[in-house]
Order: C-alpha cells, then structure tokens, then sequence
C-alpha cells in the first residue's frame, strides 16, 4: 500500500477544497483514483490540528472517517505516553488507526498491535514503517483471542469501541467492544498494568462498581473539555487515586485527590461574594472534587450545588478559571437596568439557577460575546443572583 506521486500531488493541490464538491467532479480527473485522494484529503484537513506530527507526512494513509473520529490527539496520546515508565514490552489490543499505539510504543523495547479490520491492519503497518517505528509487530487478529495466547506484557492498552452491534454509540462499560469486565481477570494474568480508555460520558462511580483494581483514574480535558478517560487496572488496589487534567497551549493542570477525601472533607458555605470567583475545569467537576478543590485552595463554597467558589486571594495557579467580583444583581428589572445599563454583550453561565442561558439573554437584552462574564447561580442562602465579573 503506497501513496504514488500523482496522488500526493493531487491531495497537496486540493487539501483546502470542499470534498463533497470535489467528489461530485470525478469525471473532471479520469486518471485519479479518486476515492483515494478524497479519503486522503479528508484524513489530513483532520489530522492538520489533530495529529500535527502525522500531518507533516505526506505518506501517511488514512482509512475511513469512523475511524479517524475515534483516534486520540497527539496531545492527549503524549499525556498517556507520559503515564508509561520504560519497559521491555507492551500491546494494543485495539490497535485501530494507532495514533495511541505508536506514541506509546516509544517507551517500550517491543510493541505489538492488534486490530481485527485488516484494512486498518495494513494501513497501520504502512504508517509504522512511513514513521520509522522499528520495535513494532503488527497483528491482523481478534485481540481478545491474541489475549488468550500472548506472552506476559509489562503494559497492556485497550480502546473499547464505544459501539453496540447496531453501531449505536454507547457509554456502558458492558456495552462495548470488547467487553473488560468479562477480560478483566485474563488481563490481570498477562499485564502488570492495563490502561483502558473510555468514554467521557462514563458514569465513574457505576463504573468503579463494575471494574475492580482500579488504581488510577485520569480524567483527561483539552482546553477545558473532558476527551477521555484513562483507567489504569493493576493486580490489586486498595483504593483508587483521581487525576483532574486539563491540557492546554500553556501546559498541564493537574489535581489529584481520593473519592475518600472528598466524601470527609468539610467546607465552608457563603453567600457573600470576595474579591475573587472560581470556576473548577472540566475534569475536576466530572470527578466530583467538589469540596476538596475548595480545602485545597482555602475557598469558600457558594452552595451546595453551584459548584463556584470565592476567596480575597488570587491563587494563580487553581486549576480552572479566575475571575475578579465586580458587581452582584438580582434578575429585577430595576436592578439589571443599574447594573447592567451601559452593557451589550456577555458570557453567560448558569450554575444551580432555574432560568436557560437564553431565557437569561431575554430578560436583560444581552448578547454573547465580550470580555464581561455574567454567574448565574444560588447562594447559600438560596438568593439567587447574577454575579458580574472579568477573567483575571
């Protein structure tokens, strides 16, 4: 399976057009293989921002769009290579398009990758060889029957596909392919560590119920939008560490905590706005730290279930956004008249407030956008209010 220059040539020429359009003018180019170069041109606008480190070759193969929308980011397969101590050996048994696979294989002597579609099978073994990957073996193989038969592995990595045998998507652990639960004893036997990636809808709690040994939880976000999430099962746990990350331009944020400390921790409650308002990331209010992000930074809790925190210091480094207090109204017409006159636009958010964004914008004229943000949300007083405030 190879790329010849005139398709290379054809997808550089055409990586920018539409190729729905450019599919509808086939005839146009008779000695194209068409069906290639669009599928190739589909991968590469994906892959630009994606995969940057893939893109900058022009002799990576892609395969069908499904497969490309279950691919992990470069960004969020280094954080799991980062995860990786070096080791002798490791093995997918989801292998797929291998953006995973590969990033990972680099901290292992040997790494082997399993996928069942032997079209991807070979797509992957033409890119590992384009990329120069040396230490790989590529299997054409069902991997939970490679399990069976497979020598032990220092490292183990699954991907469920996150589809029933409708082709419905699904976030039941059960429910996807293969099935860990069911392997899960069988994995233990051959791996030290197993790294499973599931879907960010995942119900944690339900899934902690159904998975035993879990050790560590990463709750994986990029630019404060949860991806995926990481569960790394070893052969025994006594309880399971939580890992917030948000990855961004400017780095890592991450906040470690136990379920344990979090169900203990007291924290004290406020309806009087500070100096400063604080909103968690993503992925620590998919984690539920509620309350220990709030011991950990010395912050007040607006309410029980508003989930915004408020303090007279700037903790530069709170994992989340920072915003600085201006001004608090009610949603009365006279108040938001005094407070909110003189403004056209603004980010609203609602926390533990009855009324939709859009119902908010209604009522105050207000468009998106702008460098004002608008809270709204319940105190713990249950006063509901407006808080204004800018990003710090």
């Amino acid at each position: 399976m190879i790329l010849d220059a005139s398709i290379k040539d054809f997808v550089r020429e055409h990586e920018s057009d539409d190729i729905h359009s450019l599919a509808l003018q086939a005839a146009k180019y008779p000695t194209v293989n068409m069906e290639l170069a669009i599928r190739q041109i589909a991968g590469r606008k994906v892959m630009k921002d994606k995969v940057p480190a893939w893109y900058a070759n022009e002799d990576i193969i892609y395969p069908v769009h499904l497969s490309l929308e279950q691919s992990s980011s470069e960004q969020t397969a280094l954080y799991k290579s980062s995860l990786c101590a070096k080791a002798g050996s490791m093995a997918d048994l989801t292998g797929g398009f291998g953006i995973d696979f590969f990033f990972l294989s680099q901290k292992f002597e040997k790494a082997t990758y399993v996928e069942l579609q032997t079209e991807l099978t070979d797509i992957a073994q033409h890119n590992f060889k384009t990329l120069g990957a040396t230490n790989v073996s590529v299997r054409n193989e069902d991997g939970v029957e490679y399990l069976k038969g497979m020598p032990f592995s220092d490292f183990i990595y699954l991907d469920p596909a996150r589809r029933d045998k409708a082709g419905r998507k699904t976030v039941f652990i059960e429910d996807c392919t293969p099935n860990v639960v069911e392997i899960a004893p069988l994995l233990k036997e051959k791996s030290n560590v197993t790294m499973i990636k599931l879907s960010p809808m995942l119900d944690i709690t339900l899934a902690l119920k159904t998975l035993k040994d879990i050790t560590d939880i990463h709750i994986v976000s990029v630019n404060n939008e949860v991806k995926e999430l990481l569960f790394i099962m070893q052969k025994e746990c006594s309880r399971t560490m939580f890992h917030c990350v948000n990855l961004s331009k400017t780095g890592i944020d991450h906040f470690p905590f136990y379920k344990e400390e979090e169900d203990a921790v007291c924290v004290d409650y406020t309806s009087h706005l500070n100096t400063y308002l604080y909103e968690p990331n993503s992925s620590i209010m998919k984690a539920g730290a509620y309350k220990t992000i709030a011991k950990a930074f010395s912050l007040e809790k607006l309410h029980s279930s508003s989930h915004l925190y408020t303090s007279d210091i700037l903790y530069d480094d709170f994992p989340g956004r920072k915003f600085k207090v201006e001004n608090i109204c009610s949603l009365n017409k006279r108040e938001i008249k005094e407070y909110l006159s003189d403004t056209k636009q603004a980010n609203i958010t609602v926390r533990n407030f009855p009324l939709s964004v859009d119902e908010i914008r209604k009522r105050t004229g207000l468009k998106d956008g702008g460098d004002m943000y608008i809270f709204a949300t319940t105190l713990s007083d249950e006063k509901k209010v407006l808080i204004i405030c800018r990003k710090v």
